[in-house]
């Protein structure tokens, strides 16, 4: 089974993933589709707020922050790591349950990064917010390294993050049944 969606013009068939008995998802995966990352960078980069920084969490963002970082001309950006490397001089930590991996999640902020982004405005990009936990955890690591949330963006508005207002998607994600129609 897939799911046709059409993304700010450009057109994907995703297959469609069970997560329980009940539920299944789009599996939208931009790893290794160059055409979807470039375009979609560029697309989320025309309806981007003013901001300074940006910051991801790891991992499926990465290729798309780097690509709105390289078309926009940063030089600096961020990214909420899974957990803490050798070479991180010391970290702000969140917990995070993500609809896609079973169990808790850290997401973690090394200190020299937080620095850099005190006092300033901080835009909060992932390729898909769904229950929007992802999303509220690297909030919270924003806020205490003393960054200011400029906006949220996101590719695809999956779920009950459809109904949010305080999120620039480029498109919705419906969730299915098992049969493939949509949930109501």
């Amino acid at each position: 089974m897939t799911y046709d969606i059409d993304i700010a013009g450009l057109k994907r068939s995703l297959p469609l993933c069970r997560l329980n008995d009940d539920l299944y998802i789009g599996a939208f995966v931009i790893f290794g589709d160059v055409e979807l990352t470039v375009h979609c960078a560029a697309e989320l980069l025309k309806r981007a707020p003013d901001y300074d920084y940006m910051i991801a969490p790891e991992a499926k963002s990465i290729p798309l922050i780097y690509e709105m970082a390289r078309q926009s001309g940063a030089e600096k950006y961020f990214i909420a790591r899974k957990k803490a490397k050798a070479y991180m001089t010391g970290v702000f930590e969140v917990k995070v349950q993500s609809i896609t991996t079973a169990g808790e999640q850290t997401l973690v902020l090394d200190t020299e990064d937080a620095k850099m982004i005190a006092g300033k405005r901080i835009l909060i990009i992932d390729d898909v917010i769904s229950t929007g936990e992802s999303l509220h955890a690297t909030e919270t690591l924003v806020e205490k390294a003393g960054g200011i949330v400029a906006g949220r963006m996101s590719i695809l508005a999956e779920g009950d993050a459809q109904q949010r207002f305080d999120i620039i998607t480029l498109q919705t994600l419906p969730l299915f049944n098992p049969d493939g129609s949509v949930k109501a």
